[in-house]
């Protein structure tokens, strides 16, 4: 192949598949063309590889250094609740309305039902695989890689609580909860209606534990 041209777009085809472009010097010519590494850009990514910059518009006595960088990485819950949204939980897509009203309400009372779910499951810790060492969050080294308390590590690799019943997640949970039933009992060979009566299966310890925890729920 001979040009500069030609060997110009062959060469920038590669250099755009790679993203490597900013780390070399090129040299095309007519017959040819050189490169070698740019060693000095090279360091200077180095250098900065890995470190990122958090700016906020807030004063230092609304939101320190610390706060600000443990805010952002909260970014990875509302990810969380988007994928909870879109996918897993609620399904919001495919939306099959044509009024705007009513793909509002649609997505309105998707986001409700998030927001009682997030409360359900922030009773629920004690239940779940979740960490319920939370305090510490507050206070860690925002910058340092998160860890797990010890507490929820036992939990992942037991599948059991302190208690040595079976942990659970939301879901599985939520499953557990549907055993309890609601009967409608009438006594055989009676017509009269009013003899209808209700009966409630009794909770489980398990399931008697998720309703309490419900109860603490203040908003």
């Amino acid at each position: 192949m001979y040009g500069q041209d030609k060997i110009g777009v062959c060469i920038g085809k590669v250099v755009n598949k790679y993203k490597v472009g900013k780390h070399f010097k090129l040299n095309i010519c007519d017959n040819d063309f050189r490169f070698e590494v740019d060693q000095d850009r090279v360091q200077k990514e180095a250098a900065l590889d890995g470190i990122y910059i958090v700016r906020t518009s807030l004063s230092n006595e609304q939101m320190d250094t610390d706060e600000t960088v443990r805010s952002y990485k909260q970014l990875s819950r509302v990810e969380q609740a988007f994928r909870s949204l879109k996918t897993i939980d609620f399904m919001v897509r495919p939306i099959r309305h044509r009024i705007e009203d009513r793909v509002r309400a649609h997505i309105f009372l998707c986001m409700l039902a998030y927001y009682v779910q997030w409360h359900m499951m922030e009773a629920w810790r004690p239940l779940l695989y979740a960490d319920e060492e939370q305090e510490a969050k507050a206070t860690r080294d925002p910058v340092a890689p998160a860890k797990r308390s010890n507490s929820a590590m036992q939990k992942v690799h037991t599948k059991r609580l302190d208690d040595g019943s079976r942990d659970h997640s939301f879901r599985s949970l939520l499953v557990h909860l549907r055993a309890i039933v609601r009967v409608t009992c009438r006594c055989s060979g009676e017509e009269n209606k009013s003899s209808t009566f209700t009966m409630d299966t009794t909770p489980n310890s398990k399931q008697q534990k998720a309703f309490d925890l419900l109860q603490t729920i203040h908003l």
